[in-house]
């Protein structure tokens, strides 16, 4: 019989009793109750644990066990202790070798017959960090509402993305299609349709989404896909593979298989957060000047094979064209950054502050023209639409010209009472309607407004089951969307960015 070590900290919250098992293709699974209509799985694995000789190796799909499985506590995270740092959500991070795992929460446990929409979650964190075991995923809102959700886990940072010699490319992606895999064959047992399945995440998790969008070999595995605050990827294979023999060169190493995998894993992670730390500003830079693919060093990239195509030649090519898109962004998501800046930058004329961020000429004229604020809002302007705004309007209208399913677009306007910002990572608890879950204030401030909760989370459960969130469908003429805030309405949405974003890349 195979068990996970129970404890204090990988308990999810407020348990309600043992759920029933679960027959699985690999085998029985014994969950926990988290309250009338949400029955958690915690911890099953879809592939073998990635150490030793399967350390920077393509996942290997997990061998069935004996006996009942413990899933009544959070398994193994790929995020370590030594890799966290300040987050705007809560992101555990629980040790151990068996990192490649599911989390389900499904209100009908063990029937087969029920055949409900399945939500598939891939988290954020800058493909560095972020965990699947959040207690903003537990807290049973979908499963209320009759879908069945899964939270991935998937190797971050060199382990899932590094190009190195001898190694499989684009590890982490192989490691979502896996679990995608499991969905497939075990969803069923919980109540879930394999027909019926959601992608969805934010940030890096919307990133991934798209990737796997864009994907030929991911076509099968989903319907629709939920990408909430994504921003730009996919870089080609020989800038992978320069920044992976950099960080080698960092560690003393050759920028092979063997020599990663010779390498403790602390001394790896370790080595890459301080590089990370040094690259922040160096990577925002390059970013705002439509030079990077975003803020993260490490993400999907273009490989000839898993991923032949970026997101504008694949969606150019119609790949993903049959599955509903629901995609938005934040109105401030990056403009936090300004309150981190040293406030003598606001005594910068604007456009000293443009040519600073890496703007002069016509691009400084236009984009200045179209901005207010002072220099160090200009900053965290510049970073909200370059990294994000400006990626969605892009995507809405490269959609628009292939689609085959329609594309659905919101504006997430609300705005924070802590800080007056509707930034980063703030629709979240919206859309999982968690607004009483740990840390959520420190996002949205005192007194949360619970009906935007209830609007914006009726859209998500209406998208994932109807592939239809409730309002018309983008185009590029009306670009029609849907405005969440303290009062909600459908209108024209990423105007300014789509018509921006063209005059500043002409």
């Amino acid at each position: 019989m195979s068990s996970i070590e129970l404890g204090q900290d990988t308990r999810p919250s407020e348990p309600h009793g043992e759920a029933p098992v679960v027959r699985t293709p690999a085998g029985d699974v014994r969950g926990i109750m988290l309250g009338d209509s949400n029955a958690a799985y915690l911890g099953i694995p879809f592939a073998e644990a990635p150490v030793g000789d399967l350390r920077f190796a393509a996942p290997v799909k997990r061998a069935p066990w004996e006996g009942v499985r413990d899933a009544v506590a959070y398994g193994a995270t790929p995020l370590r202790d030594y890799m966290m740092g300040v987050t705007l959500i809560p992101e555990p991070s629980y040790p151990g070798d068996d990192t490649l795992l599911v989390n389900v929460f499904t209100p009908k446990p063990g029937d087969t017959t029920a055949k409900l929409p399945v939500f598939v979650w891939i988290h954020g964190g800058g493909f560095m960090s972020g965990s699947p075991s959040s207690p903003w995923y537990e807290g049973g809102a979908f499963p209320r509402d009759g879908v069945v959700v899964v939270s991935v886990s998937y190797r971050l940072g060199v382990d899932g993305f590094g190009r190195l010699e001898c190694a499989p490319d684009n590890r982490a992606v192989l490691d979502w299609l896996m679990a995608l895999e499991w969905v497939q064959e075990s969803i069923t047992a919980f109540g879930g349709d394999p027909d019926q399945v959601t992608i969805g995440g934010q940030s890096a998790g919307g990133t991934a989404v798209l990737t796997l969008l864009s994907m030929p070999k991911a076509q099968h595995l989903f319907r629709a896909v939920i990408a909430e605050s994504p921003g730009a990827f996919a870089s080609d294979p020989a800038t992978a593979a320069a920044r992976s023999a950099a960080f080698a060169k960092r560690l003393g190493i050759a920028p092979t298989r063997a020599a990663f995998a010779a390498l403790e894993e602390k001394a790896v992670f370790t080595e890459q957060a301080k590089l990370s730390d040094e690259e922040l500003g160096p990577q925002m830079m390059k970013s705002l000047t439509r030079q990077g693919t975003g803020l993260s060093g490490w993400a999907p990239f273009v490989d000839g094979d898993l991923l032949p195509y970026g997101l504008d030649e694949a969606l150019e090519r119609g790949i993903g064209a049959d599955k509903a898109l629901l995609i938005g962004a934040t109105a401030g998501e990056f403009e936090m950054a300004s309150t981190m800046m040293p406030a003598a930058l606001d005594w910068l004329p604007r456009r000293l502050a443009l040519r600073l961020a890496g703007f002069s000429g016509a691009r400084g004229r236009i984009y200045g023209a179209a901005t207010v604020g002072k220099p160090r809002l200009l900053f965290g302007k510049i970073m909200t639409d370059f990294v994000f705004r400006f990626f969605v309007a892009d995507t809405l209208a490269a959609r628009a010209k292939k689609e085959e399913a329609g594309t659905f677009a919101y504006d997430f306007r609300f705005t924070s009472a802590e800080n007056g910002l509707a930034g980063h990572c703030i629709e979240l608890p919206f859309a999982w309607d968690c607004l009483d879950s740990e840390n959520v204030l420190a996002n949205t401030g005192a007194n949360p407004p619970q009906d935007l909760a209830d609007t914006t989370h009726a859209a998500w459960v209406a998208f994932i089951r109807d592939g239809d969130p409730g309002w018309a469908a983008y185009d590029t003429k009306g670009r029609q969307g849907m405005v969440f805030d303290r009062t909600s309405r459908a209108g024209a949405v990423f105007a300014r960015e789509s018509e921006l974003s063209a005059a500043m890349s002409a």
